[in-house]
């Protein structure tokens, strides 16, 4: 009905619609392109991830638009009376100012030697879904754990991976932005509501271990969500509302003048959410996970000269939450400040400076369920402060083909699990568990692009240390041991350019993740599913490479495809003591030895200038290839991995109709645990998405996720939970 709505809604005549293409000399997109019509300030647009963007103009006025991006020389170009304008971008003088992005990694090779999917704002904006995570999901290979969205997940049952390397709690990504990381410094799973949704540019998705130049954590891959900048007036407000009694309220406002500019944005995000205990097994006693959040963010920014400008940053996050039933609940608040520099005179190169900090509460309840669901006791209540201090410098020049980058950061956390027991009532004396962990790294990368070439060797030494750990109470002190591991990550990334589009690209790399705090001191509890820490965990260790292509085709898009193997020494996985039909034990081990290996295919197509049809596929063959403890391990899959995931958008826009976009998203059979007793089955989702303009400040739009209402098995812990039911959304979004 929303759909129809939007098709039939009133059109304002005397607009056109051009679509702006932006490349380099190469003829490979360029990704985040501001283009913005000279003579009409309010209609800026970025470039998309095939490196276009539709503009709407005057149709009596022809015009011109400026193309600006970092690195690149800035572009002026008649519009003309065509449909369609390709814009090439040279690289900077010099290449003096060759932006080393967020990624870490020189902007020439984002599209290229690295495996990257990036989401622009817009992207992000109409794919359906309440968090971030949700619209992640677009992403073929993206796996959350227990295919189960933020906004109904315990927080500690949040982690993602990439690459088919499964996960825990933990993530097997690194999550960052702006160069400050997001896991969770306790745990390593991901707050994905934690930055306010319109204080986000884009995400950046590089797929294949990256610890050569991010240190720990980084073996799948690394998500890098790049903030909006407060550049000139700027404000916007978003609302929506949706069933299960969910309301979305966005805002943001920025501006700036003499040097000076601001930012201050905020998300507030409620919902009574749904019961995820499948209907056939849930009792009394279960109850909707549901969430309470809000997010918001300030920021200062001063320029500095001509060449460089000084930032502070302060983030909060604060939410609550119900974890399935009346006693099992937890909340969280994180404080989180950021400040720092970038400076890019022409006779040093380009400099960076980020300092950042994060207090954070965490607790939660726990409690035992009767047979039969009707009743529950509580058992234990936890709570868990930490704190994270962090730096990170880095310095890129480029001399004529070479680029040479080189950087340093450390990343010191203090975390205190504090567990007091419940019987019948009586709460026990408190256990303590202390520690500290500390990850100090230094890096290089010599980038070098002579003629079709572009040939990046880049390495990573880290100290990774965990010590006086520490426990106290319910009993004599406990001193536990400490771990301290030297590691040394290499990568190397070779890209050939055969002309007329044509890129073969090949890449190999180590990689490490170092375990949480959570997975060596913390019992945790997900429904029935008990999991026991193991205070003798390693680093895991990762050896990989990748080799593929990537064809761009002049007006039509581009088809990226790559196979990939890596191999993960000591993964920390979990292992299944003891289960019955209503509990089940489990506790961490450093699992021998698994091996992804697969293909993944992108697909980016323009067949006219209003469809855009974006389509991905991953293989991925993802077993446990050795454990010793238990050789009846061996040969069975990977928890959380699906054999195979693909997803497909078409997304039509027509400036006198709107915005439509339909999305399919399918996933494979994976299982939910090491021993492949719990199967969960593979499952095939619609979404649609709907958006019209009334003038240039207002848009209602609706999506509807899960259109056909499909279940979808999330977990089994033993007990089969379930995925989100159907949702329809509305809103309203007013921009400036």
């Amino acid at each position: 009905m929303l759909a129809g709505g939007v098709i039939q809604a009133a059109s304002f005549v005397g607009e056109r619609t051009v679509r702006v293409c932006v490349r380099d000399q190469q003829g490979l997109a360029i990704v985040g392109a501001q283009i913005q019509p000279v003579s009409e300030s309010s209609k800026s647009m970025t470039s998309d991830g095939s490196g276009c963007a539709n503009l709407e103009i005057e149709a009596d006025v022809e015009g011109k638009v400026r193309v600006t991006r970092q690195g690149f020389g800035g572009v002026t170009q008649a519009i003309g009376d065509a449909p369609e304008l390709d814009i090439v971008m040279a690289l900077a003088a010099n290449q003096e100012n060759v932006e080393v992005t967020a990624a870490r990694v020189p902007l020439a090779l984002d599209a290229s030697a690295s495996s990257v999917r990036t989401m622009s704002q817009e992207q992000l904006r109409e794919a359906p879904g309440f968090v971030l995570d949700d619209r992640l999901r677009q992403v073929a290979g993206f796996q959350l754990f227990r295919r189960t969205s933020s906004w109904v997940a315990n927080p500690t049952s949040q982690g993602t991976t990439l690459r088919g390397l499964g996960s825990t709690a933990a993530s097997r990504t690194l999550v960052l932005s702006d160069q400050v990381p997001l896991n969770d410094a306790f745990g390593g799973w991901i707050h994905w509501n934690e930055i306010p949704q319109l204080a986000v540019r884009d995400v950046a998705l590089m797929r294949g271990g990256a610890s050569d130049l991010y240190g720990s954590s980084a073996i799948g891959g690394v998500i890098d969500v790049l903030p909006v900048k407060p550049e000139g007036l700027n404000y916007a407000v978003d609302a929506a509302g949706a069933n299960e009694a969910t309301s979305i309220v966005n805002g943001l406002i920025a501006g700036g003048e003499r040097g000076w500019s601001g930012l201050g944005a905020a998300t507030f995000f409620r919902t009574d959410g749904y019961i995820l205990t499948a209907p056939e097994v849930r009792g009394p006693v279960d109850v909707p996970s549901n969430v309470h959040s809000q997010s918001g963010r300030m920021e200062f920014r001063r320029d500095v000269g001509g060449d460089g400008n000084v930032f502070l940053r302060g983030n909060l996050l604060n939410e609550a939450r119900s974890n399935g039933t009346p006693l099992q609940t937890n909340a969280t608040r994180i404080w989180r400040y950021v400040g720092g520099g970038d400076w890019s005179p022409v006779d040093v190169g380009r400099l960076m400076l980020r300092l950042y900090g994060t207090n954070q509460n965490y607790r939660q309840s726990f409690s035992s369920v009767a047979a039969g669901r009707a009743s529950e006791k509580l058992t234990n209540l936890q709570q868990v402060p930490s704190q994270q201090m962090g730096g990170a410098v880095q310095w890129a020049r480029s001399y004529r083909a070479l680029t040479v980058v080189a950087g340093s950061d450390v990343l010191d956390t203090r975390a205190t699990d504090n567990e007091t027991g419940v019987t019948n009532g009586v709460l026990k004396p408190t256990v303590s568990t202390s520690a500290r962990q500390r990850g100090t790294g230094i890096y290089g990368e010599a980038l070098w692009q002579p003629s079709s070439w572009s040939i990046a060797l880049s390495s990573r030494v880290d100290w990774f240390d965990t010590f006086d750990a520490r426990q106290v109470g319910g009993g004599p002190s406990k001193t536990l041991p400490d771990i301290q591991e030297m590691v040394f990550d290499p990568r190397l990334g070779v890209v050939k350019q055969l002309g007329h589009g044509l890129s073969l690209t090949g890449s190999a790399f180590r990689a490490f993740r170092g375990p949480t705090m959570n997975e060596l001191y913390r019992t945790g509890q997900v429904g029935q599913q008990i999991t026991f820490p193991n205070a003798s965990l390693r680093t895991e260790r990762a050896t990989g490479f990748e080799f593929g292509g990537l064809v761009n085709v002049r007006h039509l898009g581009s088809v990226r495809s790559s196979y990939f193997w890596t191999e993960v020494n000591r993964p920390v996985s979990t292992v299944t003591l003891s289960s019955t039909p209503t509990s089940q034990t489990l506790m961490r081990e450093n699992l021998g030895q698994l091996v992804s290996k697969g293909v993944t295919t992108e697909v980016e197509m323009h067949p006219v200038s209003f469809l855009m049809v974006t389509a991905g596929y991953q293989y991925a063959n993802s077993t446990v290839t050795q454990f010793q403890a238990d050789p009846t391990l061996v040969g069975k899959w990977t928890p959380q991995v699906p054999r195979n995931s693909a997803s497909l958008q078409a997304r039509l826009e027509k400036s006198r109709v709107g915005t439509m976009s339909v999305a399919l998203r399918m996933s494979g059979r994976q299982y939910d645990d090491s021993a492949n007793q719990f199967e969960l089955d593979g499952f095939v989702q619609v979404d649609v998405y709907a958006e019209h303009s009334f003038g240039q400040r207002f848009r209602v739009y609706g999506s509807v996720q899960n259109l056909a209402n499909q279940q979808v098995q999330a977990g089994r812990t033993p007990l089969l939970t379930l995925g989100a039911p159907r949702i329809v959304l509305g809103g309203l979004r007013f921009t400036r």
